[in-house]
């Protein structure tokens, strides 16, 4: 009977070997299809231990394990569960371990997650992805940096459709669910027949059996009125909003409040359930409206006024995308709610008893005067022109109306021109629905004239409510002119967006060269700079970016006549159709030589030259598109060469590579002589 019990065992652990879906493994036997980058460090199967570790014998930086090719048309969670363990306390570069997303088409890989905690036992991680018509890979790398003091384990990979706060309790990791530790009450595991476990109920809500499990809460050691204990789900990764339902057993003594929250990456709690029966002793769903636009997490919350509280019991999480109510709100779209007003002022709307505030105006370029943020020589809004100067003067632009009860992030450009106190010349307003309560969330400070800065302002309002952009004309003297262009919303808290991960394909400098290298370091290189360059009447005053942030450009005082820098982007994967590369070029100074980007696909000698500028082209930044197509890995280069003096600091910043055709169309790709009426300026 003994070999018997063994054997079902052991048909069970293949039965559940088998049932394994793709992409997934526990990393018993082998790698299911997992495969390593031999250019990298290799991983070591541990069968035994059931895991897969970076092996550091061997010298290199960091270790790559791709899975094999997936599909997965519904929504579904990736949950990993990992370990990096280690020696030493503090490391000045730590290991970190990433996990991307790498999409069939796209040339860059998407980091879905990275962490560099050290930890004593195994982590969970639990990411949504969302349902894609696209092939992909998961694909995972450990960073070992310098750090000979950790190794990385990852245990599983799990890959199940339906969303990662959906959960039964029936595996040992609990979905990543995690108890918040408090001396006297804490969630439990209950069910599955353990012995002498506080296991109050006779069977579980999933498997209706006594070997199912559920999570429970008892009052039999709480000591101070108003104890609690919480429940927290893994964080929402991607936007969800829909129906949430649970399961959940009531026994009370004394009266126990069970309530479900979200919580926002701030720390913001929204209560959105609480029960209301006294008493439920069988098990009873649960069905809430849940919206989580942004990282949330759902908390479970029981709170025990005494020791003879009772308990509650929850079981069988799940989630729908469709409201539990009969909802059909259109949600919220905050692309509606921003402008680059390149056609118009989209759902922005000005006062007219105001007067005529704010106009919308276009400059040709020159090399006086700068022209919008969006690509250099489109539209943007200008306000205290000499029409409106008269003091005391005030005009408002109004955005359309926002919901309430939402984190929102608010970005835009502006800059500044005159010769006197600019201070409080443009503030931000929320103007709540009734036009009653007006609040100042943002008002300008001394800035540099003439460049595109931006601002981003967080704010969270209770009722419908809109932006206001509001100029203010103290007196004749401190009427400049103020210029607004590219206004964003999006969801969540502008210090959240920070931490988010960043956009594949993506590079504004600001931390560092990103993809590029430098072909050769020493007098015909590029530099990585913020504010204005050295020399005067060439160069940049600012970056592209945010205004005060960081850029590439050749210093031509530290250059010959027709010396060349080259900035070289690593290898990147072909893929077939079209790709687009969109970047911010910045040539002014009346000496300036020639920017050149060519395609140098591998295996081939020679470099396909995709576009160029000869000369001064303009004060501004300006925006430079290339649609190209490479089904062979390939490097994109950017060449400048200095030109006759030392006026000739070129810059570039901002670059995005885009898989897909290009949305425009530049109008010269190759140009060399400049239009005589380049220092015309157009209202």
């Amino acid at each position: 009977p003994v070999t018997g019990a063994r054997f079902v065992l052991v048909a069970l652990r293949l039965a559940g070997a088998a049932l394994l879906s793709p992409g997934s493994c526990t990393f018993e036997d082998s790698a299911c299809g997992y495969q390593w980058d031999y250019a990298h460090l290799p991983w070591t199967l541990h069968g035994e231990g059931h895991y897969i570790s970076v092996d550091t014998s061997y010298e290199g930086d960091k270790a790559v394990l791709s899975s094999p090719d997936l599909y997965s048309e519904e929504w579904s969670c990736v949950r990993l569960i990992y370990q990096i363990a280690t020696t030493s306390d503090t490391s000045p570069d730590p290991a970190r371990l990433n996990l991307y997303l790498r999409q069939e088409g796209e040339s860059f890989d998407r980091l879905l997650w990275s962490t560099k905690e050290p930890s004593d036992s195994w982590l969970i991680a639990s990411l949504d992805l969302t349902n894609s018509t696209k092939k992909y890979k998961l694909v995972l790398e450990g960073e070992m940096r310098q750090d000979k003091s950790t190794s990385i384990a990852v245990f599983e990979i799990k890959i199940t459709s339906g969303y990662c706060i959906e959960c039964d309790f029936e595996e040992n990791h609990l979905c990543g669910y995690v108890n918040h530790w408090n001396p006297n009450v804490n969630w439990f595991v209950g069910g599955g027949n353990i012995r002498n476990s506080q296991s109050i109920l006779p069977k579980d809500h999933t498997l209706n059996s006594a070997l199912g499990h559920y999570m429970y809460v008892d009052s039999v050691y709480v000591k101070h009125f108003q104890e609690v204990a919480q429940l927290i789900s893994p964080k929402t990764t991607a936007p969800v909003s829909g129906c949430l339902s649970f399961y959940y057993q009531l026994k009370q003594e004394s009266s126990i409040v069970f309530t479900v929250y979200l919580r926002d990456m701030s720390g913001f709690y929204e209560e959105i359930w609480k029960t209301d029966s006294a008493l439920n002793a069988d098990w009873t769903l649960a069905e809430v409206d849940f919206n989580a636009p942004y990282p949330m997490e759902v908390i479970f919350e029981v709170a025990f006024n005494s020791a003879k509280g009772g308990y509650v019991a929850l079981d069988d999480i799940s989630f729908s995308p469709v409201y539990c109510s009969n909802q059909t709100g259109v949600p919220f779209n905050p692309a509606n709610a921003g402008c680059n007003f390149e056609e118009d002022l989209c759902n922005f709307y000005q006062d007219h008893k105001d007067g005529p505030g704010w106009s919308r105006v276009k400059v040709k370029r020159n090399v006086y005067r700068a022209g919008d943020h969006t690509t250099g020589f489109g539209y943007y809004l200008l306000a205290n022109t000499k029409f409106t100067s008269q003091p005391g003067y005030i005009g408002r632009l109004y955005g359309p109306t926002l919901p309430g009860n939402l984190q929102f992030c608010l970005r835009f450009y502006y800059a500044l021109y005159g010769f006197f106190k600019m201070s409080g010349t443009l503030a931000v307003y929320i103007f709540e629905e009734n036009h009653v309560v007006q609040e100042k969330i943002w008002s300008v400070l001394e800035s540099p004239k003439g460049v595109w800065t931006q601002a981003e302002i967080s704010f969270k309002k209770p009722m419908p409510c809109k932006v206001v952009f509001v100029i203010w004309c103290k007196s004749f003297w401190d009427c400049g002119l103020v210029a607004l262009d590219d206004v964003s919303l999006n969801l969540g808290s502008c210090q959240a967006a920070d931490l988010l991960l960043p956009t594949p394909g993506e590079c504004t400098f600001e931390k560092d060269e990103c993809v590029f290298t430098q072909k050769k370091r020493g007098r015909g290189s590029w530099h990585r700079k913020r504010g204005p360059t050295p020399t005067s009447y060439t160069g940049p005053k600012g970056d592209h970016t945010t205004g005060v942030g960081y850029y590439m450009y050749i210093e031509a005082s530290n250059m010959v006549y027709g010396q060349r820098a080259y900035l070289v982007s690593r290898p990147l994967r072909g893929t077939s159709g079209k790709q687009c590369l969109t970047f911010f070029y910045h040539m002014y100074g009346a000496g300036t030589g020639l920017l050149s980007v060519y395609l140098k696909k591998e295996g081939d000698d020679e470099e396909i030259p995709l576009w160029r500028r000869t000369g001064e082209q303009s004060i501004s930044w300006l925006r430079g598109l290339i649609e190209y197509e490479s089904d062979t890995s390939y490097q994109i280069i950017f060449e400048a060469i200095r030109g006759v003096s030392i006026r000739s600091d070129t810059a570039i910043d901002d670059i995005l590579f885009q898989a897909g055709p290009c949305l425009e169309v530049e109008e010269i790709q190759f140009s060399s002589g400049y239009p005589d009426s380049l220092n015309e300026i157009e209202y």
